[in-house]
């Protein structure tokens, strides 16, 4: 941020010393020896050994000191303006410096400097200064107030002083009447609104105010509508809240306002957009932040418009081509939707826009008449049709095309990629289909990145990618590419770091060990899953800087070896669904940084081996693995989110190790051969967990009443184990649970009716246990609102629980199936009529089971709708799994059809 205000600090303190010293005339006069005399000695006070003179280097006994550089003089030859900003000098300037005796300076300008002492206060003996510029100079501590003393300067700038406590404003700015210009960015102020505006108050004068970063707060105060010759306002980077004052639009002179950065709500004024002299308007990051543009004034000055992360949304209005001298308009991350206007095509002068994030609809607009626009981003929204609307070749000057995310279709222009300048072309996740063709000789050399992912591209691999030597990124993932591709074909590619091929029906030969190390690419990030691979790559051993592998669903058979452990940078590895039997020893001294591991899919055996210390998701599901689970398994797990194991053939108890995961958000034990009773602790650990399946194990005794207050779990599966006793009343603490399946066990008790506060709940699931007695959760009307699927078949629930419903029969009523009884109409029997918020029939759900099952097995497009919507409600729970995971990590049974 920092940074950011040098820049705007520069240009500003130009503009500063141009308007305050336009009405002096500046004739210099023969230097006056006294004047000569304090510049050398303040020369000297620098060490020459330590500092940089800067402009000060030339200055002499020999000339005339209204002739040396940074000095001008008045007809009399006295020093009037002292400039020696940028000039790096390192040193201590004090109160007896000579610099204070230049009695007739007015102008002073010691920006950019390395002074390292204290703020001296002897700024006050310059009496006629009318311009004083302290910014960046690197004084620290306390801004003396003896510069309140100084009341004939213009234009202040005390910006970015080190070190200072909070300044009290008043006590600066009360006599310093005839300030046109207060630049005080990055000083700490720390007042509410009704403070620093009525401190600012008497300055009538004021045209520019520029206090970025100052610590302010509180809403802006009514006093500031005094000010009404505000041109410029920068009060960015504060922590101020409430509502954007309507009274700013009241301004007639004002061009630039600056809000961003700060915490402003409610409905921003429409007469914001309507003050015709504003050139530059920037209200982003206000997150709740309102409101919607109406229209844009006729011949409006707006130049730059960022109204990024807000709240603010709604159509944009035709009147947007009203904005003829727009050059830079940002709109990212706002509620904005319907279709962009066709009016923009009048934006001439546009050389930035970004539309990110947003529900925009409708065909792209034509950009042909923006050719100074470098940078177009509309990633994120609903933008459908084709992408030929623009004449991309005559948009020479852009550098970055994001199209990403959005609905569009057909093929991509030859020309999209012919622009000479472009060195970023992003279009995934669309639906563009056709192929990309020969783009020999007709494509930028420019080009560092391009994304063509998730699209339905096909045709053959494009060969002529591998002439463009300045690619870094590389990702033409989830298409229907085909084609072989040797390995050694990147060696020409030496620049990219960045390559994912994953997901077409590409074939890579990587055999070949005739790579020129020297040559070949230094990957961070390389995906080759699915890319039909029989081996582990035998480059992928120097490849030090990798910290994302992606060698999923390829035909890898063996042992993982030793050196992928090794990597010291690599932090995601997925290997799922090869022929993975097992790794390679020995396994000693691992060190591995990896956070997201994969190995599901295999046919890894014998025990699990050394898990990384400090990975986020481990997935070891779906193998042969036929041992206990480690004692110590818990410490390996402090800073996992996502842990599995399910479908191997683990026995023995579940380690008490395991509590003290404290971050565990999914943990899934289930099918294995699991015994004992179930750690009391594992439920005191639900804090932060979501899902906890222990299902189909051998598991035993009874589910401890523990579970905390503050329970998170949404999903706990116990289904097909040997538990006893009766349903923990503890458990309805637990208010976020959606799905509870505690069926085919052993559990006892009544209808457990203290789980009917659980609002949240849509799959119950009691089937198969010793519940009895009858179903009556008398008194309590609010029942399961949203259950969706109930299963308490195969229990000795009362024959009274299940009468009066024609549509029932067989055990334990008396009406067999087969002649469907005669319906009665009996009022006098209504309170035992059964409550069907509560029941769904046996016969019902265990028919739409069967066909869900029947349809996961034998029909490809079900069982792919359905793990789709399985990784999404995973996704749901468990946020922080990678993109990529999501779409591969958890696929349809292990090796199927493979075995």
């Amino acid at each position: 941020m920092k940074t950011f205000l040098v820049s705007w600090f520069s240009f500003n303190s130009f503009i500063a010393v141009f308007f305050s010293i336009s009405n002096l005339v500046l004739v210099s006069g023969q230097c006056q020896s006294d004047q000569r005399q304090l510049l050398l000695e303040f020369k000297s006070s620098f060490n020459s050994t330590f500092t940089s003179p800067g402009k000060m280097m030339k200055w002499n006994q020999t000339s005339d000191c209204c002739s040396w550089d940074g000095v001008s003089c008045d007809a009399g030859g006295h020093v009037i303006g002292l400039d020696l900003s940028n000039g790096i000098i390192l040193g201590a300037i004090d109160n007896s410096s000579s610099l204070f005796r230049l009695q007739h300076l007015q102008r002073l300008n010691l920006a950019f400097n390395l002074f390292i002492n204290a703020f001296p206060s002897g700024f006050e003996k310059l009496e006629n200064l009318c311009y004083l510029n302290l910014s960046n100079a690197g004084f620290t501590g306390q801004i003396p107030v003896e510069i309140s003393r100084l009341t004939r300067l213009v234009t202040l700038d005390l910006s970015v002083i080190l070190f200072q406590r909070s300044l009290e404003l008043e006590m600066l700015v009360q006599n310093l009447t005839r300030l046109r210009f207060l630049y005080l960015d990055g000083v700490n102020i720390s007042a509410t609104g009704n403070k620093w505006c009525r401190a600012l108050s008497p300055l009538m004068e004021l045209q520019v105010l520029s206090m970025s970063d100052c610590c302010l707060s509180g809403p802006m105060d009514s006093s500031l509508s005094k000010l009404r010759s505000l041109s410029v306002i920068r009060l960015d980077h504060n922590n101020l809240s409430g509502l954007v004052p309507p009274f700013l639009a009241e301004f007639p002179n004002l061009t630039s306002l600056h809000l961003n950065d700060n915490d402003l709500s409610g409905r921003l004024p429409e007469e914001i957009f309507q003050i015709p002299t504003l050139q530059a308007l920037d209200l982003s990051n206000n997150k709740l932040l309102e409101g919607s543009i109406k229209k844009f004034p006729l011949n409006a000055s707006l130049q730059t418009l960022r109204l990024t992360l807000t709240h603010i949304g709604g159509q944009i209005p035709e009147s947007i081509g009203n904005l003829g001298q727009l050059t830079r308009i940002e709109l990212a991350f706002c509620n904005f939707s319907g279709p962009i206007p066709k009016t923009v095509k009048k934006l001439s002068q546009l050389v930035y826009l970004n539309f990110c994030s947003n529900s925009f609809s409708g065909p792209i607009p034509n950009f042909s008449s923006s050719r100074n626009l470098t940078e177009l981003n509309l990633a994120g929204n609903q933008l459908n049709g084709t992408i030929h609307s623009t004449d991309w070749s005559g948009l020479s000057k852009l550098v970055s095309v994001d199209l990403q995310t959005n609905k569009l279709s057909g093929t991509i222009p030859p020309t999209l990629f012919g622009i000479p300048s472009l060195q970023a072309l992003v279009l995934s996740e669309n639906q563009l289909d056709g192929s990309i063709g020969d783009l020999h000789g007709k494509a930028s050399l420019l080009l560092r990145s391009l994304d063509l992912r998730s699209n339905k591209l096909q045709g053959q691999f494009p060969v002529s990618l591998f002439e463009f030597h300045g690619l870094e990124y590389l990702s033409l993932s989830s298409n229907n590419f085909s084609g072989l591709i040797p390995m050694t074909a990147f060696q020409n590619l030496r620049n990219l770091s960045y390559l994912d091929l994953s997901y077409n029906r590409l074939s890579i030969d990587a055999t070949t060990t005739n790579i020129s190390l020297l040559s070949f690419p230094t990957f961070n990030s390389l995906g080759l899953g699915s890319c039909n691979l029989t081996e582990f790559p035998d480059f992928l051993k120097n490849q030090t800087s990798l910290n994302y592998l992606d060698l999923s669903k390829n035909q890898i058979h063996g042992s993982i070896p030793n050196w992928i452990w090794k990597a010291k940078s690599l932090s995601y590895l997925n290997l799922s669904q090869n022929f993975l039997v097992e790794f390679e020893r020995p396994l000693r001294n691992i060190t591995s940084t990896l956070w997201f591991l994969d190995l599901h899919g295999n046919q890894l055996h014998g025990k699990i081996p050394i898990l990384p210390l400090h990975a986020i998701y481990l997935d070891y599901s779906n193998n042969n693995f036929n041992s206990v689970l480690p004692a110590h398994v818990g410490d390996f797990l402090q800073s996992a989110n996502f842990f599995s194991i399910s479908n191997n053939n683990f026995h023995g108890s579940i380690p008490r190790s395991i509590c003290n995961s404290s971050a565990l958000k999914v943990l899934d034990l289930s099918n294995n051969s699991l015994r004992g009773p179930i750690p009391q602790c594992l439920f005191q650990m639900n804090v932060s967990l979501g899902v906890l399946n222990l299902g189909r194990n051998n598991l035993s005794g009874i589910i401890p009443d523990t579970f905390s207050e503050s329970c998170q779990l949404q999903t706990l599966h116990l289904n097909q184990n040997r538990l006893e006793g009766k349903v923990p009343k503890s458990l309805a603490n637990c208010k976020m649970l959606e799905v509870l399946d505690i069926g085919n066990n052993l559990i006892n008790g009544s209808f457990p009716c203290h789980l009917t506060s659980i609002a949240m709940l849509r799959v119950l699931v009691l089937r198969s246990n010793n519940f009895s007695g009858h179903i009556d959760c008398s008194g309590d009307n609010s029942g399961w609102k949203m259950l969706q699927i109930f299963d308490l078949a195969s229990n000795n629930f009362s024959e009274a629980s299940f009468e009066n419903n024609a549509g029932l029969c067989g055990p334990p009523l008396k009406a067999t199936c087969g002649v469907p009884p005669a319906k009665t109409d009996n009022p006098s029997d209504a309170r035992s009529t059964i409550n069907w918020n509560y029941i769904s029939a046996e016969t019902g759900f265990c028919f739409g089971f069967g066909v869900s099952v029947t349809l996961l097995i034998f029909w490809k497009r079900w069982r792919k709708w359905y793990f789709e919507r399985m990784d999404r409600a995973l996704s749901w729970i468990f946020p922080c799994l990678p993109l990529e995971t999501r779409k591969h990590g958890r696929r349809a049974n292990r090796n199927q059809g493979r075995r």
